[in-house]
């Protein structure tokens, strides 16, 4: 799948996260690195929704 991720430089440091997947982020000290790292970061947070998920009842609203 792709994700898009959003990429800041804030001080020394790159912020980047995941809109589609909320508290998704890392940072890292080049920009590179920190695109490698959020590579990591969705795996680790997709594979641990699908822990919590899979006990888990679904269910529809309709607005």
């Amino acid at each position: 799948m792709r994700y898009q991720v959003k990429l800041n430089k804030i001080d020394k440091v790159y912020a980047i996260w995941c809109p589609a997947l909320p508290g998704c982020w890392t940072v890292g000290d080049t920009e590179q690195e920190a695109l490698d790292k959020i590579q990591y970061v969705i795996k680790d947070y997709l594979a641990g929704l699908d822990e919590i998920a899979k006990n888990a009842e679904f269910y529809y609203i309709e607005l």
